[in-house]
């Protein structure tokens, strides 16, 4: 082993900066000119790296796998525990439905319940947001042969949209709740209190002509089933109160982007509505 002086040395220390300087600057100097003799180095660098990268990729893939292996084994044991609280609840909430579901077997059979049909439906695509004389409706392409009548109701996302007003050969419009041609009779649900559900040709439709204590905010809306103008408790959104205290309904479908809606025929609408249809596109459309 080769042993320099001390002034060697430190000597040695003040030039090495002054090295890598004009190292780095010579490097940069090759690559302003020949631009082409840096790429061929670079990719020759990148040649004979790639190699390694390679051969390293397997073991710290491992590594990494093993490392996240052992960060789940870690969170296992609150996860096993959460799940096992879980799996009690929905236990017991399954016997109760279980004797719920024994217990109304039992009523129905000593009431000789008649059970109501379940209705049919179709399902149609949005088209166009094309409201013709109403200023919230949208049309549906429903295509030949169909049994779409005006009168039957729409649902979406698990909500109310409307109603269909217009009929056609391959055509029906829906006119939605929130039309201000649109008036529904619906209850709230957790006071049982009834009121009208109003449509102002805005977001959202509002509340008027409740009987009881004001709406809740968050209580959830549904349908009524007055005379028969639509199916009972049918979803149709929650109370939530806007500027000036009005009572509004946020729908629980979105009536903005509506794309696939059901039309439901709960048999309340005589076969005969369809003859009073007006078309809304002309045949073959």
């Amino acid at each position: 082993m080769i042993r320099l002086s001390v002034p060697v040395r430190q000597a040695l220390a003040r030039l090495t900066l002054p090295v890598l300087f004009a190292v780095s600057f010579g490097v940069v100097l090759l690559g302003r000119v020949d631009a082409l003799v840096a790429d061929r180095a670079r990719i020759s660098l990148a040649d004979a790296l790639a190699p390694i990268y390679a051969g390293l990729a397997g073991p710290l893939g491992a590594v990494r796998a093993g490392v996240s292996n052992l960060a789940d084994l870690a969170s296992l044991g609150a996860e096993n525990a959460h799940l096992r609280a879980a799996n009690a609840r929905l236990m017991h909430w399954q016997s109760v439905a279980l004797a719920l579901a024994a217990e109304n077997r039992a009523l129905k059979a000593q009431l000789h319940w008649i059970p109501t049909p379940s209705p049919s439906f179709v399902t149609a695509r949005v088209v166009a947001d094309a409201g013709g004389v109403y200023a919230k409706a949208v049309l549906l392409s429903v295509g030949p042969n169909h049994f779409i009548r005006a009168g039957q109701i729409a649902l979406a996302g698990g909500g109310l949209v409307g109603r269909v007003v217009d009929v056609g050969s391959r055509a029906a419009r829906v006119l939605l709740i929130t039309d201000l041609n649109s008036r529904i009779p619906v209850l709230l649900e957790g006071s049982r209190t009834r009121a009208i559900l109003v449509g102002t040709n805005g977001p959202l439709p509002k509340l008027i002509y409740w009987s009881g204590g004001a709406p809740r905010e968050g209580e959830r809306v549904v349908t009524a089933g007055e005379a028969g103008a639509f199916p009972p408790d049918l979803p149709i959104g929650t109370v939530h109160y806007a500027a000036g205290h009005v009572a509004e309904v946020v729908p629980a479908a979105d009536l903005d982007r509506l794309e696939v809606v059901r039309i439901v025929d709960d048999g309340t609408v005589a076969a005969g509505a369809a003859g009073s249809a007006t078309p809304v596109l002309p045949p073959g459309v």
